[in-house]
């Protein structure tokens, strides 16, 4: 069976790529792993989002966004195609944003939404 990637439907920025993979190379992240992007039930908005690394599994998608391996579950498409992973690095916020056009509400720390 041949695996084949398919077109990424998310957007990664090159800060959120620069601190992914600071993260991998300090965590000893092997070349199995993938960044799994995906969501969950759950958060005050009803969806929160799930972003880790993580082996593929066989109801996933596999994308390549700028040398990074990203795997994400082929049902939750519909919730994330069109993201954008950003990294911001302020002295009020510092974390990984999620710029999501499929969301109907986010809540006021921006990790969970609604659809």
């Amino acid at each position: 069976m041949k695996d084949t990637l398919v077109k990424a439907p998310i957007t990664l920025t090159d800060t959120a790529i620069n601190q992914l993979t600071r993260i991998m190379k300090e965590k000893e992240v092997t070349q199995d792993h993938g960044l799994r992007v995906g969501v969950k039930g759950g958060g005050c908005s009803g969806f929160s989002y799930i972003l880790g690394f993580d082996v593929k599994k066989e109801t996933d998608d596999e994308f390549m966004i700028k040398d990074m391996k990203v795997f994400m579950n082929k049902a939750h498409g519909i919730y994330l195609v069109g993201i954008e992973i950003d990294f911001l690095e302020g002295l009020n916020n510092r974390g990984f944003t999620f710029n999501n056009p499929n969301a109907k509400d986010t809540c006021g720390c921006g990790t969970s939404f609604s659809a």
